[in-house]
């Protein structure tokens, strides 16, 4: 199993302080970031992708070859591209380009998008959601197998073979698709055979297991061999040396980004501090604590959904405590994983 972080690039107001960090701060703060998960030795760094005033991370190729830079072994992945509203042909270079400042560390999370504000930013129609995923999947998918590509769809002008360059360092850039809980997307990327990265941001991963199962099936029936059909989980995580700190540290900004969210989306008014211990009790699906527990608390995971290839850990809710930031990421990649992976090893 790989572990690694994903990152929004919040910048909310301390809810200690009300201060928030100017953005070229915030900045490098999340490229140190990245340099300390390289350091522990964690296997990938993601970055997403939002159009929004709380988030940096709207042009996320670009943070991730400012990172490639400043780091060694670490892949550097999007969490997730929104790939509907983009230009494949602009995706895929710019993730070649990617590719070659990190040296085959590139990789690509396409989804749909959890939030909507990429869609009339530039130009699409919300009612043209998956439609529009579909065609620019496909359009991706022939990019990263050929140079020059002849193609035709609804959403964008054709390509009748012209050459789309360059080309990553690796001889096929690794594209997973980002999944929420819409049954049709699971079964699409069992059918082509592409890793499918699941976000569970609430409930608990043992409701995902039918999901993930018909993600497996439908790619049997496509012919995938099963080993080539990974599955990754993006989960919200923090580690610190105590449950309670880890609880501490984490819920006061997760107070903030969850309500600001709900309120938006018209959520029902809950007891926020209830919600939070539930989701980190031991049938919760949030990622908190000290080393052990989230070590335990992984496994349980990876029981649930028949064998997970990568877990990320969504840690941005914490972001206004850098010493504590360091700490956890730390935490991951010297306690947790070698602990996880210490009991996989026995398993086999």
């Amino acid at each position: 199993m790989e572990f690694g972080i994903d990152s929004f690039a919040v910048t909310l107001p301390d809810p200690k302080t009300g201060r928030t960090l100017p953005a070229a701060e915030r900045m490098e703060r999340l490229l140190a970031e990245v340099e300390v998960a390289d350091r522990a030795g964690l296997d990938v760094f993601g970055i997403g992708e939002h159009h929004r005033a709380e988030f940096l991370d709207a042009a996320p190729a670009i943070i991730l070859a400012a990172a490639a830079a400043r780091t060694r072994t670490i892949r550097l992945t999007s969490a997730v591209t929104v790939l509907s509203a983009a230009d494949p042909v602009r995706v895929f270079q710019e993730f070649a380009t990617l590719d070659l400042i990190a040296k085959g560390r590139a990789e690509i999370v396409v989804g749909r998008g959890s939030f909507g504000e990429a869609y009339p930013l530039f130009g699409f129609a919300a009612q043209d959601y998956d439609a529009l995923f579909v065609e620019k999947l496909d359009l991706l998918l022939a990019l990263r197998d050929q140079t020059q590509v002849t193609w035709r769809g609804r959403f964008r002008p054709p390509l009748s073979g012209q050459g789309v360059y360059p080309r990553p360092h690796q001889d096929r850039l690794p594209i997973w698709i980002g999944v929420g809980g819409t049954p049709a997307s699971f079964a699409r990327a069992g059918t082509l055979g592409l890793p499918l990265m699941v976000a569970i941001i609430g409930g608990s991963f043992q409701r995902f297991r039918p999901l993930v199962e018909l993600y497996r099936e439908a790619g049997r029936k496509a012919g995938h061999a099963p080993e080539t059909l990974k599955v990754g989980v993006h989960a919200v995580g923090f580690v610190a040396d105590t449950d309670r700190a880890a609880q501490e540290a984490f819920y006061p900004g997760w107070a903030q980004m969850f309500g600001k969210i709900g309120a938006e989306r018209g959520w029902p008014s809950t007891d926020l501090r209830e919600q939070f211990k539930a989701m980190c009790g031991p049938y919760g699906a949030y990622l908190i604590g000290a080393p052990e527990t989230v070590a335990a608390k992984v496994l349980d995971a990876n029981a649930a959904l028949g064998g997970l290839s990568r877990l990320t850990f969504q840690m941005s809710s914490a972001m206004q405590e850098p010493d504590a930031m360091e700490r956890s990421i730390t935490l991951l990649g010297t306690e947790v994983m070698p602990r996880v992976k210490a009991e996989l090893a026995k398993a086999v």
